[in-house]
């Protein structure tokens, strides 16, 4: 299994829609690296789901419950889409400011280029995130 992150702003869909919602597919990814990284994602994977402009935290840990597809808003054809149900949320929300304080993260994506919507997380980096939201890996 592997570990992903992946962003949102939350006044467009947050954390609390996805718990309404239960499944949700995360379209609209029209860059090629984090497509790419869709691509890669299996069913069963977890990825944390991140508020992004807004908070810039971890909210939540979310599933993939639908390998990629045809992005239906991609009018190119070049772009996926991908389904995700809520695991749960974080205990405590971790900050993109946590992220680059802490000394461990100097090689990770979301430090490195924060402006990527989604992202690998290591073996490593997932479970000091998770131990820093309080949740168990």
């Amino acid at each position: 299994m592997k570990h992903w992150l992946m962003k949102s702003e939350p006044d467009t869909f947050s954390w609390d829609n996805l718990v309404e919602k239960k499944k949700s597919m995360w379209d609209g990814v029209h860059n090629h690296m984090a497509a790419g990284h869709m691509r890669a994602m299996r069913k069963g994977d977890l990825a944390f789901f991140y508020h992004s402009n807004i908070g810039k935290e971890i909210v939540g840990v979310m599933k993939v419950e639908k390998e990629h597809y045809p992005d239906p808003t991609d009018e190119t054809g070049k772009f996926v889409a991908v389904d995700v149900a809520p695991v749960k949320p974080v205990k405590t929300p971790v900050t993109l400011q946590q992220i680059r304080a802490d000394g461990g993260f100097e090689d990770f994506l979301l430090v490195r280029n924060s402006r990527l919507s989604v992202m690998p997380v290591s073996d490593a980096h997932w479970k000091k995130l998770c131990k820093m939201a309080g949740i168990a890996p």
